[in-house]
């Protein structure tokens, strides 16, 4: 099934974040004792597991040089870090990527199947009313899906 679930949590002065039980355990489950890659998306974070992102990675690569390879690399590639789990299961998250991602103290902590989503309190609350109403415009086809 994937990363799944909707978390509130904190993020402490010196930048750890922990990371719920239940998508380590989904983490340690499927990809063994891995980091994870978090990098920069649209408006948060994003955590991969060390061996998707070096896929991922891989598929930049193989691009062919020029402006759309130069700006995944600035935007998604170069912001990345390989974080570890300390004892608490938290991660520490760099300063530069707190700042981006608007991290104050409240943090959203969101599994997406194969990606989890860091978000903060303020920026998630504005992404789900937008995301609602993109739904609204859908109707059809979440009410095929069972929705």
């Amino acid at each position: 099934m994937g990363f799944s679930g909707t978390f509130f949590n904190n993020i402490d002065p010196k930048g750890r974040l922990s990371i719920p039980a239940k998508l380590r355990g989904v983490l340690t489950d499927d990809f063994g004792d891995e980091l994870l890659v978090v990098t920069r998306g649209k408006d948060a974070l994003v955590a991969y597991p060390f061996s998707d992102w070096v896929k991922i990675k891989a598929r930049v690569d193989a691009m062919a040089n020029g402006d759309a390879k130069d700006l995944i690399y600035r935007n998604r590639i170069s912001p990345a870090v390989q974080c570890s789990f300390d004892r608490q299961g938290r991660i520490a998250i760099p300063s530069p990527q707190r700042s981006f991602a608007m991290f104050e103290k409240e943090v959203v902590v969101i599994g997406l199947a194969d990606k989890i989503e860091l978000w903060s309190q303020e920026r998630f609350d504005e992404q789900m009313k937008r995301d609602e109403e993109q739904l609204a415009t859908l109707k059809a086809e979440l009410g095929d899906l069972g929705f």
